[in-house]
């Protein structure tokens, strides 16, 4: 349902978003709101290492990519991707998002569950569906939450799906949580025999 919503929200081309190296967080925020017109710029993810994501309007977006560059960013490129994720445009599929999750029965967690909008653990199961609704267009706050897993005991990260980015991330924000990627059927027996 996120997915196919977060698809939905915007048209193909009409968002964009791009990778700031270079800068801190106060100074992209500064780009993004100098270029922004009737369109949206803001930052998407902090994924730590010095790497910043802007999500919006494909305009506004490649103004802030270009403005961040004249700033002194290292980088500044657009990504390859089919939507604005975590922008404000996509407040159509938070909609969506909301009306699936009514109708879910979600109980307290039996670990602590970190939401990536807060970087911090939330328990709460109506704060649960609250913050899977607003990190569809909330800035992923990746960066402080590895930092407070490896400030709270983590050791390990399992990342499922395919590719191994967020392993990649975690690498450069912390040494002390290893990271484990599971892409494939076959990367089970790997995280099986990890965790156990």
């Amino acid at each position: 349902i996120r997915g196919n919503a977060m698809q939905a929200a915007v048209p193909v081309g009409k968002g964009a978003m791009a990778a700031i190296i270079g800068l801190d967080e106060a100074e992209v925020a500064t780009a993004c709101e100098k270029v922004r017109g009737d369109g949206c710029c803001q930052i998407a993810n902090d994924n730590g290492g010095g790497q910043l994501v802007i999500s919006g309007s494909r305009n506004e977006v490649e103004k802030a990519a270009e403005l961040a560059r004249e700033m002194g960013a290292k980088r500044a490129l657009l990504l390859p991707v089919s939507a604005p994720f975590h922008s404000a445009l996509m407040a159509p599929a938070a909609s969506a998002m909301a009306e699936a999750l009514a109708g879910v029965q979600v109980s307290a967690p039996v670990v602590p569950v970190v939401a990536n909008v807060l970087a911090a653990p939330i328990s709460d199961p109506q704060e649960i569906v609250r913050r899977l609704v607003e990190q569809v267009t909330g800035q992923v706050r990746w960066r402080e939450t590895m930092e407070w897993m490896a400030a709270n005991g983590v050791t390990t990260s399992l990342e499922v799906g395919s590719g191994k980015v967020l392993t990649g991330l975690a690498r450069r924000i912390t040494k002390d949580i290893s990271g484990i990627a599971a892409g494939s059927p076959e990367d089970i027996n790997s995280v099986m025999a990890a965790i156990i």
